[in-house]
């Protein structure tokens, strides 16, 4: 992997947040119930949407996708962070370093052409009601889930493997809670510019070609609701919209302010923060913005719950 003039280190230290062991298990017991509200509430999403009727739609398959992916991401990074919470030596291995770093580029990724899908399916839905069925077809849904996870493969597989083959001649302690692409790159002793251009190119083009497409998206959207003549037509219009547009704001905010940035005006303490919320915390939102802003997953909920009931009387 690397030039014969260096040894790669077997593994690193994560610095993580504090050494401070009260504040270490204060941490580990709030970021626990955290994830596991991630796992438990983007899981029972997903079997919701598989088994409501009323939820066979384009954006609820694309809904369910994006509650996979934040389990996967979050996965990723959480229970590592979680063990080094407890253990006085924060390490991971080099081989492990690779694949936390090349899960969570690939999860992450995939969910910024996932919601780019979803912008555009609510755009089909509200601004092309009649051609909605062919936009949005099994088959383009399907294809839009394919490159989604296809392209965030690549693009994480380009980082990794150029990352790695850096040498890493001195110390190997990583100022961050997981393999993340910035403070590695730091640690390396050889010329890092083509790993940050690549980093920039390819971050860049996927959350500004992203973001653009949701940008434009609900522009249009926004321009419809305000045609329609009825104050409840546009405020139920409104309402199908308005849990997409906090979760891609909440998400693309931190992503835009991490990668698409100047080398030079990397902090990585400040970054560390930064990370937490959209490794961490935006996962376990998702599923609670889109079941208390939408009346649909809400009345399907209801359903399932009645049924249950029902069958245990």
């Amino acid at each position: 992997m690397l030039e014969s003039n260096y040894t790669m280190p077997s593994e690193f230290l994560l610095v993580g947040f504090t050494d401070y062991l009260p504040l270490r298990v204060t941490l580990f017991s709030v970021f626990l119930i955290v994830y596991t509200l991630t796992v438990v509430g983007n899981m029972g999403l997903i079997i919701l949407v598989n088994i409501s009727s009323s939820l066979q739609t384009p954006m609820y398959f694309f809904l369910s996708n994006l509650s996979f992916l934040d389990i996967s991401y979050s996965t990723a990074i959480t229970p590592k962070m979680l063990v080094n919470f407890l253990t006085s030596r924060k390490v991971i291995s080099l081989y492990g370093c690779a694949l936390q770093m090349f899960f969570f580029a690939c999860f992450a990724d995939a969910e910024c052409l996932v919601l780019a899908a979803m912008a555009y399916d609510r755009y089909a839905a509200v601004c092309n009601p009649l051609l909605y069925p062919t936009l949005m077809s099994k088959r383009v849904c399907t294809c839009f889930i394919v490159l989604a996870y296809f392209s965030g493969s690549m693009t994480s597989m380009v980082h990794v493997c150029l990352t790695f083959r850096l040498p890493f001649c001195g110390s190997n302690i990583v100022n961050h809670f997981f393999c993340d692409i910035p403070p590695l790159l730091a640690l390396s002793c050889a010329d890092t510019h083509i790993n940050e251009l690549l980093l920039f190119a390819l971050c860049g083009f996927i959350q500004t070609s992203t973001f653009v497409v949701i940008f434009i998206s609900y522009f249009r959207i926004l321009i419809t609701i305000l045609s329609i003549k009825s104050s409840g037509g546009r405020s139920k219009t409104f309402s199908t919209c308005a849990s997409h547009f906090i979760a891609v704001t909440l998400f693309y905010g931190t992503l835009l302010f991490m990668y698409l940035r100047p080398t030079t005006r990397y902090s990585l303490n400040t970054d560390k923060v930064v990370a937490l919320f959209y490794t961490v915390v935006f996962p376990m939102f998702n599923p609670i913005i889109y079941s208390f802003r939408n009346k649909e997953v809400k009345n399907a909920l209801k359903k399932l719950l009645e049924r249950n009931w029902i069958f245990n009387e």
